[in-house]
């Protein structure tokens, strides 16, 4: 069936042209070329005719008729003119009435600039205003968040912001109050607007009402450098433009992107930027001696890190050295990562996972891969993951879009409520840790809900650890369930850390090589073609790595970018590990709980500060740039193992990142000749590379068997928020202080058994650790669930056994 739109015929100011049928006339004009004022539409929301600034006149059979463009459909043979007397004197009236009780304060909003109110006033107004009367004035500005100030009387009641909160991102907590004269856009009392996505309506407001607290009097925009990237905030790499002065940066700002976000950012992608800044970045190598860290030269600090790993693999051999990390850095930081330690170290003890992650081959290289845009064809969407509103904020968008304005039906599985619940068509919920009863249930017929809703042409199903205590098998048992099941389906399996699936195409995983290759004898021959000779035995994971670190089979330790742990479900192997090590050295932007006691710390190059590129949740490549220097002696991480290599006398032949990424086109198929200039000039929204190709690895989905849930009054889940202690929230301090912290939710229903009160302090406690935790008492966690938001500030580890026993503290 074709796809092709039905075009109709239209006049656009005595010029013909052809549009889709039932599109609106006022993006027909624009995609002709012909601009129509505005300030309430916007391309990705519903549209409303608030502000009448687009009025434009058609032909009808009584003669030239006012309309708004933004509400009008086009039709075949319609006359349109928008530049008529009569459209110029209503657009000056519009802002005429506009600007009667809009503040002349240009010179001090945070809009000036890139204003579209001053742009239309100077392009369209009318010169002057009759009105002479004092201005109405409110107090200001509100702080309606911890992130966005309201400036009311700057507001044109445009309903950008409500219908965003109500429409895109299912947070109505900004609305229009009052009526009249005295109507304003305002929170409800009691309610700050606490959305993971506010940042949005400042970006979309078209005047200087919503402005937003990190950047509000730091600059104009015509002191700001710009430059084109990818957010590594997010699993699917929302484009973002980086806005920086005097090599500082202030702002991100969404790209509208067909492909990923559509122009929407969460808040993290957004402000998440203020750790760039921070006063506790390192900026020189450190040694330590007499067990103190002190600051050297990076010679003699290349120098120490060598010889020491030279000495082990020369006692040991490469089994005995290990490097962890690599999923928070660019694809060319990665395959650094990844020649360096299979050629240089001599092993392939190698995970950019940190234990919390899906079987490498499951994750890199399934069947039947989805895109992002394969969301918008579903006829179901099945998702059995991470909340994804907490953990994947653009594919919440994405999702609640299918569903909403394209007709998706959405099955939701999940232990507690999640942020899709209120579109999900069906939604199961289960206790922590009894994933497969569940699964055998679906499997037998149980739910017919559920199977009628898998009996479609075409199903995306999201799949990702819902909870720690499911452990990383169920995932995998559920694809295959619905590969099954459904005809035509579409797997995305998910995973925490940005560019995890970039990491995994470069071959950090101990199981793979670059590309998507397994261990087998052509894959390791081919690439020995280019590398030269490697170990070709499979390595450790990261437990593993971290458990032979506690043994002594494993002495050395490389981390780059990795704290493992705050990060590990399980914290305690982690400190056992790395308390047990004989030597480590760490790459990083900052000292953290893992690092702090290294042999060498290292300091690297952040986001903003080097060039290279990003593989996302689908595969898709982009690239991100350069906008500021790295501070002090910071470098890429490429660039210090390169050095390191060629001091232990294994030149890795790594001299630039763009050097880096010619050579992966060559060693990766999946990649070829996918070039900078393709990334940065022909496809600048990116490019899928494709999953399966010569030599790569086409894994099917395979049941796995698993543990029942426990037979206990309470289990425990464990899950990731948006904001967390992880080490760059930290230096974030806009976000820093939205965490949740230690809290443990509880179902009202289970309160008075343990005598619980919201507010009040309770102790949880586990097989694997206790800790005391502020009660809150909560709805969308069901009976029998105590739910812990992980890696908080001040919170203990609790490991990922469900079982658990909640008391009030001091009792």
């Amino acid at each position: 069936m074709s796809t092709e739109p039905n075009l109709v015929t239209i006049t656009i100011n005595d010029v013909e042209t052809q549009t889709p049928a039932g599109g609106l006339l006022i993006k027909a004009a624009q995609d002709e070329g012909t601009y129509i004022p505005r300030f309430c539409w916007h391309e990705r929301m519903s549209p409303v005719g608030m502000c009448r600034m687009c009025l434009v006149e058609i032909e009808t059979p009584r003669g030239p008729m006012m309309v708004t463009a933004c509400t009008t459909s086009v039709a075949d043979g319609m006359v349109v003119d928008t530049e008529s007397e009569e459209v110029k004197k209503a657009q000056e009236a519009i802002l005429e009435f506009l600007l009667a009780n809009h503040p002349l304060d240009c010179p001090v909003c945070d809009k000036g600039g890139e204003c579209p109110l001053q742009d239309q006033a100077l392009a369209y107004g009318p010169g002057e205003s009759r009105f002479v009367e004092i201005k109405r004035s409110y107090e200001k500005p509100i702080p309606i968040s911890e992130l966005v100030l309201l400036d009311r009387e700057r507001c044109i009641l445009c309903a950008r912001c409500t219908r965003f909160s109500d429409e895109i991102s299912g947070d109505p907590l900004i609305e229009f109050q009052h009526r009249g004269n005295t109507t304003e856009v305002n929170t409800f009392p009691d309610l700050p607007f606490s959305s993971y996505f506010s940042g949005n309506t400042v970006q979309i407001c078209p005047v200087g009402a919503l402005t937003a607290k990190p950047y509000r009097f730091r600059a104009r925009p015509w002191d700001l450098q710009r430059v084109e990237s990818s957010s590594l905030q997010d699993t699917a790499h929302p484009r973002i433009e980086i806005h920086a002065s005097q090599n500082e940066v202030l702002r991100y700002t969404g790209v509208d992107n067909d492909a990923t976000n559509h122009g929407w950012l969460s808040d993290k992608a957004r402000f998440g930027f203020e750790y760039l800044r921070s006063e506790k970045r390192l900026t020189t190598p450190l040694v330590r001696r007499d067990g103190e860290l002190v600051e050297v030269s990076w010679t003699e600090a290349i120098d120490i890190a060598a010889s020491r790993l030279d000495l082990i693999k020369d006692e040991d051999g490469g089994e005995a050295l290990a490097v962890i990390g690599g999923a928070q850095g660019t694809n060319e930081d990665a395959y650094a990562i990844s020649k360096f330690a299979r050629v240089t170290l001599g092993t392939n003890n190698v995970d950019a996972r940190l234990d919390d992650a899906l079987a490498s081959h499951f994750l890199a290289a399934s069947v039947d891969r989805a895109t992002i845009d394969d969301l918008d064809d579903a006829d179901t969407i099945v998702v059995w993951a991470q909340d994804l509103k907490e953990e994947h904020p653009t594919l919440y968008l994405r999702v609640r879009r299918a569903v909403q304005e394209l007709g998706a039906i959405l099955v939701v599985i999940h232990p507690r409520v999640t942020g899709l619940d209120d579109r999900a068509n069906h939604k199961l919920i289960y206790r922590p840790g009894g994933g497969y009863e569940l699964l055998d249930e679906l499997a037998s017929g149980d739910h017919p809900e559920v199977n009628h809703a898998l009996a479609v042409d075409k199903v995306v199903v999201l799949v990702g650890i819902a909870s720690h205590a499911d452990g990383p098998q169920l995932a995998e048992s559920v694809a295959a369930l619905v590969r099954q099941k459904a005809g035509n389906t579409k797997l995305m399996p998910l995973n925490s850390r940005a560019n995890t699936y970039g990491a995994l195409d470069m071959g950090l995983a101990p199981d793979l090589l670059p590309g998507r290759v397994g261990l087998d004898s052509i894959g390791c021959a081919n690439l020995a073609a280019s590398w030269g000779e490697f170990p070709v035995v499979a390595g450790k994971d990261t437990r593993q790595i971290l458990q032979g670190l506690d043994s002594g089979d494993v002495r050395g330790l490389v981390l780059v970018g990795a704290d493992p742990i705050n990060d590990l479900p399980d914290p305690l192997v982690a400190i056992d590990g790395l308390d047990a090590a004989e030597y480590v050295i760490a790459i990083d932007l900052f000292l953290n709980d893992s690092n702090r006691h290294a042999d060498v710390i290292l300091p690297a190059s952040g986001f903003s500060e080097k060039e290279g590129t990003v593989t996302n949740v689908e595969g898709r490549v982009q690239k991100i740039n350069q906008i500021r220097p790295a501070p002090g002696q910071a470098r890429p991480d490429w660039a210090i193992l390169d050095d390191i290599a060629t001091r232990m006398g294994v030149s890795l032949g790594l001299p630039t990142a763009e050097t880096i990424s010619k050579e992966i086109t060559t060693v990766s198929p999946a990649y070829e000749d996918l070039t900078w200039d393709t990334l940065e000039w022909d496809h600048r929204d990116g490019v899928v590379v494709p999953i399966h190709g010569a030599q790569a690895i086409n894994h099917i989905p395979v049941a796995l068997q698993g543990s029942k849930a426990p037979k206990a009054p309470l289990t425990l889940h464990v899950g990731r928020v948006m904001y967390d202690n992880g080490v760059r929230l930290q230096h974030s301090p806009s976000l820093h202080k939205l965490a949740p912290g230690p809290v443990a939710h509880l179902n009202p229903g289970d309160a008075p058994t343990i005598g619980a009160q919201d507010g009040r302090t309770v102790k949880v406690v586990t097989n694997h650790g206790e800790g005391e935790y502020t009660c809150v008492l909560d709805e969308g966690t069901p009976p029998g669930v105590v739910f812990v938001p992980f890696n908080q500030e001040g919170a203990s580890s609790l490991g990922a056994d469900p079982v658990v026993r909640v008391t009030v503290a001091g009792q």
